[in-house]
């Protein structure tokens, strides 16, 4: 892996809300351990929904994708509209409920559900250029409701 350059796409920070932390860290630190570069992306909307961690309750609040995304990136993220497949060798989503809430409505329309735009372009953009995509938990699932169409 050594000298490519990863984008990874976030869905906020927080397992129920966002993107999984340990996923996420976890797949940052090895693809610095192997020499790769990464950066992080986010959309840059609304969460469907905030959840306290602590008590699994939902929290009456409104909190923004790429501003919590920035929590795991540390302040080191783009808005997923600025992504450009020519400049990353690989494409990877770490999962988290935040895939299927805010990069998706998957956990609430199903297999009916739509894909963020921006995230369906940086998707077939990656694709067309033969360039890989690695998804984590249940990101496979909104992968796969972009290759269906």
């Amino acid at each position: 892996m050594t000298g490519k350059h990863v984008a990874v796409v976030l869905s906020g920070c927080g397992v129920f809300d966002g993107a999984e932390i340990h996923e996420s860290v976890l797949s940052l630190l090895a693809l610095a351990r192997h020499g790769a570069s990464y950066q992080c992306f986010a959309p840059d909307i609304a969460q469907h929904h905030v959840i306290n961690h602590l008590s699994g309750e939902e929290m009456d609040e409104t909190r923004s994708v790429l501003v919590e995304a920035a929590r795991i990136a540390r302040g080191d993220i783009k808005p997923l509209a600025e992504f450009n497949a020519e400049a990353f060798d690989a494409l990877l989503l770490p999962g988290g409920f935040g895939a299927a809430k805010n990069l998706s409505n998957l956990a609430f329309e199903g297999p009916n559900c739509s894909v963020d735009p921006y995230l369906e372009s940086a998707v077939n953009a990656m694709v067309d250029a033969s360039k890989p995509i690695g998804a984590l938990c249940i990101s496979p699932a909104v992968l796969a409701k972009i290759f269906e169409g």
